[in-house]
C-alpha cells in the first residue's frame, strides 16, 4: 500500500492522480480535509481509503497499522509562508516528519518527502541541492525553517542515503485552489484578469530589481510530481534534491503568459509590498537541477508560458479538478 500524506492537498492529490494514470490505485489518503473545499481536489481519483492525519500518527506511534506499506510519499505540511505559530510547525512539520521517517526505516519502506526551496533564504549560499552545504542555509521564514530542521535532523542522523527530499520551488497548477492566500500567482493572476482586466504586482524594493523583474523558478504541478514519482520508481537514488525548472523568470514573465492564455491586452499595476513580509521575500530563486539530471531524469520540463497555458485553457477556465479530466 503507497500512504500519500496530504493526499488531498494540492502537490498530493496531483501525486494521487498520476499514480492512478500508472495504473495504481492501492493507495491511502492521509489528510485533514477541514472546511474548505480541499475535499474536492479528491474527485475522480482512485485509493483505498482516506485517513485523517491524527489517526494516521496514532497507529504508527502506536505501532499499529492495519495494512502493509510499502511507500510514503510525504507531502503533509502546514505550507503558509506566514504562518506565526512557531509551536504548530514544529509538531506539524518536523515532529511528525520525524516519526513517520523513523518507521518506514525501521520497516523497510521507501520514505520520500517535501521539502521547500523556501530553505534556502535569501539565496546568498546558492541553490545547490547539496546536503553539505545545510548549515550555511538561513530561512527568511518559520515555515522554511522547519522544513530546514527536518532536512538538518535527517543529515544528522546519517540517514540522507536512505530517504528521498525534494527541494519544491514555486509550484503552480490544477487543485491548488483551496489554499487561499497561499495559491500561485497564477491563480490570483487568473481571477484579477477575468474580473478587472489588471494584474496587481510588488513592487521592487532593491536597486538591481526593477519593479516586476523579481524572478522565480516556477514549476508547473505536473512536471513536479513527474520529477517526485521519478524517485518512487528509481528507488536505488536517495538524497537531497531541487525540484524546478533550472530557469529563473519574472513576474512579468508569468502576468504575460496569463494575460495571453486568456486573449487580453496587458495591464499591471505595481502596488506596495506589506511591511510584514518585505524582510522575508525572496527576489530570486533558481534551481540547480544538475543532481536530478545525474539520476537519470531527462523528461521534458514545461516552459512558463506552456504551463500557465495548459493551467488556464484546460483547468481553470472549465473549472476543473485533476481527476475529473480525460487527459
Amino acid at each position: 500500500m503507497i500512504v500519500v500524506t496530504g493526499g488531498a492537498g494540492f502537490i498530493g492529490s496531483a501525486i494521487v492522480w498520476k499514480l492512478n494514470r500508472m495504473g495504481i490505485d492501492k493507495i491511502i489518503v492521509v489528510d485533514e480535509l477541514g472546511k474548505d473545499d480541499k475535499w474536492k481536489n479528491l474527485l475522480g481519483l482512485g485509493y483505498e481509503d482516506f485517513i485523517h492525519k491524527d489517526d494516521f500518527i496514532g497507529m504508527i506511534l502506536n505501532r499499529n497499522v492495519p495494512f502493509k506499506i510499502t511507500n510514503i510519499i510525504h507531502m503533509g505540511a502546514c505550507s503558509s509562508t506566514t504562518e506565526k505559530d512557531a509551536d504548530y510547525l514544529m509538531n506539524n512539520n518536523v515532529h511528525y516528519s520525524q516519526e513517520l521517517a523513523k518507521y518506514s526505516l525501521a520497516n523497510g519502506i521507501r520514505f520520500i518527502y517535501a521539502s521547500s526551496a523556501a530553505t534556502y533564504g535569501d539565496g546568498s549560499n546558492g541553490y545547490e541541492d547539496d546536503d553539505s552545504s545545510l548549515n550555511n542555509l538561513h530561512p527568511l521564514n518559520m515555515y522554511g525553517y522547519s522544513k530546514h530542521i527536518f532536512d538538518t535532523w535527517i543529515k544528522r542522523n546519517g540517514l540522507t542515503d536512505k530517504v528521498v527530499g525534494l527541494k519544491f520551488f514555486n509550484v503552480y497548477g490544477p487543485n491548488e485552489y483551496h489554499k487561499g492566500d497561499m495559491r500561485s500567482v497564477v491563480h490570483k493572476a487568473f481571477e484579477q484578469v477575468r474580473d478587472t482586466g489588471k494584474v496587481n504586482l510588488f513592487k521592487s524594493y532593491k536597486p538591481e530589481f526593477k519593479n516586476g523583474e523579481q524572478k522565480r523558478d516556477f514549476i508547473y504541478v505536473k512536471d513536479a510530481v513527474e520529477m517526485t514519482l521519478h524517485f518512487f520508481e528509481h528507488k536505488n537514488h536517495n538524497g537531497l534534491y531541487n525540484i524546478g525548472t533550472g530557469r529563473a523568470q519574472t513576474w512579468l514573465d508569468l502576468v504575460h503568459s496569463v494575460f495571453e492564455a486568456l486573449n487580453k491586452p496587458v495591464n499591471i499595476e505595481f502596488i506596495d509590498m506589506p511591511e510584514e513580509i518585505k524582510s522575508k521575500y525572496q527576489y530570486f530563486t533558481e534551481a540547480d537541477t544538475t543532481k536530478i539530471k545525474l539520476t537519470g531524469y531527462d523528461k521534458k520540463i514545461m516552459n512558463l508560458r506552456e504551463g500557465v497555458g495548459d493551467y488556464i485553457k484546460n483547468y481553470l477556465l472549465k473549472n476543473q479538478y485533476l481527476g475529473l479530466t480525460s487527459e
